[in-house]
């Protein structure tokens, strides 16, 4: 009997396939996450460099524009100075200088004439 009480005390359970446990397999990325703070910091670096450099040459482009604007004014004025100073030397000829003075009545006296000394 002690056979038969010892079968008793046994519970049968249902036969469940052992399956070992598996822990989910991690899937590794390609990049770790100090690597991917790294290259973004990175490309931020990149970029803002890009950014100061297309800025860079703008200013430069403006200021370009703005010498060359310049430098033709002074190319306008200079002509325009080099006309009046050939206009002056025409209209300075001794011999405009003493028609004009007769034409105003003006007449040649040597007794009444003042010698003035160069510059």
């Amino acid at each position: 009997m002690a056979l038969y009480a010892r079968k008793e005390a046994y519970i049968q359970q249902p036969a469940v396939p052992q399956n070992p446990a598996r822990q989910p397999v991690r899937k590794k990325g390609i990049f770790t996450k100090g690597e991917k703070v790294l290259y973004l910091s990175f490309f931020a670096a990149f970029a803002l460099c890009a950014l100061l450099v297309l800025q860079n040459q703008s200013v430069i482009q403006a200021s370009t524009q703005e010498i060359q604007k310049i430098e033709h004014s002074i190319d306008e004025k200079v002509k325009q100075n080099t006309d009046l100073s050939v206009q002056v030397n025409e209209l300075s000829t001794y011999e405009r200088i003493w028609t004009k003075a007769k034409e105003l009545g003006l007449k040649s006296n040597e007794h009444n004439v003042k010698v003035v000394p160069g510059q």
